[in-house]
């Protein structure tokens, strides 16, 4: 029965290998297995323009949640202001972004975070949007419901300071619209320092002779490609998401977006709309209450948007109306996440096992603001949890050295039996019950730690705080693998002494299998970041060292069980 307890144990490892594996088939699209592939855009640039016209020519939303493609030219009235005011991109800096406004729509068009160095070239600042050949990413809003200003109306850049200066903890930018349809538009964009949410605020400004009800759309435009150098190895989601009070986080494939088959909540008086990647993301957030219409949809060839549309009721002629939004734009940091509006942490995605992550990801906040060191924090964090499940530990350590006591008579009974397959497993029971030793003894106690690290595993494979954060020595990135290898080399001899240590399966093919698998699951470490390889190593480490104190304990002197392939 021994050999039974460590097939279910492998299985149920392997089972999370596949589950991983599957995921990454998903996302990635069937890419190269053990190496990162930088995204590739599908985006089409007129070889005589300077700048990229996919987003500009996204989809003007309609109250319906839908929109058509439209050109400078197909929107109403506003070819002649376009000739009269060039398109311009306005540079403006704080303490945390370098962005670019484009006059066209007072877009936000990209967003530079200077505290967040890019993982391939760390020389250069990470970009989150952004308007270029090689990707698309941006903000946009307008009004719909008339001829009024959109995303592609020429607006005019009201003068002032374009970079927060110390002692200052605020920056405006402001732009005008033009009178369209009897409306004009004035969009601030107001900054503050240390702070990654930017509130958006939309004056409405009748000035026509009829009263008007437009509505106020916000949206996220992107390319369908995963972030440039993200590895894919390991799978994590990139695309749109939603959420809302009712139904909760709901993320949405851009495949699904592409099929027609997006699942998402059309209506809602809360939540936000986001798009999510690895460590970063975008979200648009709207006062509780107002009500807004959400929408998500294929914009043009790999381009996709999330957004919502929020009415502004009626606007009497010589009368205004204001609604304040805000953009996040930044890295998922739980707590300002949180501080931000309910449900915003969601981003940072744990799946399934977000009930168990969320306080495993406290408690690793807390020692890191203890320690300093995100590195040891991890050690430390694995050390207290080995301590919690000690006594289960011991359990299943206790059985596996009543095991490998017993195990010589078991072999020898197989070797004397092997012939008779029937009178062998009334033999082995019968030592069992003999020796009062429960084979899955040491199964139980195990897995009821399993759901307990894979959590572990996606808080750190998802927490941007391991994005360049040092350990020791050759270790300058916990996000990253290890250029040295070190790591999954240890963690390798590690799980092949902690196969050595165990009592050899009485199966000669599965005791060959027993040294085969850590090899082969060990090489899909030397690809994972240095964080979840050294959380590995860690718990190797501290499992040998519990795993020898009890057999030690128990009279079973350890013993090596080198393989046999012969």
């Amino acid at each position: 029965m021994n050999d039974i307890r460590r097939t279910i144990l492998w299985v149920i490892f392997g089972f999370s290998i596949v589950l991983l594996w599957d995921k990454w088939q998903v996302h990635n699209g069937k890419q190269a297995t053990f190496f990162p592939t930088p995204a590739t855009s599908t985006q089409t640039v007129a070889s005589n323009t300077a700048a990229p016209v996919a987003a500009s020519t996204a989809a003007v939303p309609t109250a319906s949640g839908t929109g058509t493609t439209v050109g400078m030219a197909a929107v109403p009235g506003q070819a002649a202001a376009a000739v009269q005011k060039p398109r311009q991109r306005l540079e403006v800096s704080t303490d945390v972004y370098r962005l670019a406004f484009d006059s066209e729509g007072g877009s936000l068009i990209h967003a530079e975070l200077l505290q967040h160095a890019d993982i391939a070239d760390r020389t250069r600042n990470f970009v989150l949007f952004d308007e270029s050949p090689q990707r698309v990413y941006v903000a946009q809003t307008g009004l719909i419901g008339g001829d009024f200003a959109t995303h592609k109306t020429p607006m005019v850049a009201v003068p002032g300071p374009r970079t927060l200066q110390d002692g200052e903890n605020e920056l405006r930018i402001r732009f005008e619209s033009p009178d369209l349809g009897g409306l004009k538009l004035v969009k601030t964009w107001t900054l503050k320092r240390g702070a990654y949410d930017i509130a958006v605020t939309h004056e409405v400004r009748n000035t026509g002779t009829a009263p008007l009800a437009p509505q106020l759309y916000l949206q996220l435009v992107r390319d369908g490609n995963k972030p440039p150098g993200e590895s894919s190895f390991y799978s994590t989601f990139t695309g749109p998401a939603i959420f809302t009070q009712e139904k909760k986080y709901q993320k949405v494939e851009f495949k699904d977006i592409e099929s027609g088959k997006a699942d998402y909540t059309k209506d809602s008086s809360d939540g936000y709309v986001a798009m999510v990647q690895h460590y970063f993301a975008s979200a648009w957030l709207l006062p509780d209450g107002a009500r807004r219409e959400l929408f998500m949809r294929k914009v043009d060839t790999n381009l996709y948007s999330v957004g919502m549309i929020a009415a502004l009721g009626n606007i009497a002629p010589g009368s205004s109306k204001t609604l304040e939004a805000r953009l996040f734009a930044g890295p998922q940091i739980e707590k300002t996440l949180e501080a931000l509006t309910p449900g915003l942490e969601l981003v940072k995605d744990y799946g399934w096992l977000t009930i168990l992550a969320k306080p495993l990801y406290w408690l690793l906040d807390k020692l890191h603001s203890m320690i300093g060191n995100w590195g040891w924090a991890i050690v430390g964090l694995v050390l207290l949890l080995k301590i919690a499940f000690y006594w289960l530990n011991a359990k299943a350590y206790a059985s596996m050295a009543k095991m490998k006591a017993i195990n010589p008579r078991i072999m020898e009974m197989r070797e004397r039996l092997k012939d008779s397959p029937q009178q062998m497993q009334q033999e082995m029971m019968r030592i069992y019950r003999e020796e009062k030793v429960n084979p899955m003894g040491g199964c139980f106690p195990i897995m009821v730690q399993i759901p307990v690290f894979i959590a572990l595993y996606w808080v750190l494979l998802s927490s941007v705080e391991m994005r360049n954060a040092p350990w020791i020595g050759w270790i300058h990135d916990l996000s990253t693998p290890d250029p040295l290898f070190i790591l999954p080399l240890l963690m390798t001899l590690s799980s092949l002494l902690q196969t050595a240590l165990n009592p050899a399966p009485p199966d000669p093919i599965q005791a060959k299998m027993m040294w085969i698998m850590p090899l082969i699951f060990s090489v899909m470490f030397f690809f994972f970041p240095a964080g979840l390889v050294l959380y590995w190593l860690t718990n190797n480490v501290l499992s040998i060292a519990q795993q020898w104190l009890i057999n030690t304990r128990m009279g079973v002197p350890p013993q090596f069980n080198l393989p046999k392939f012969k």
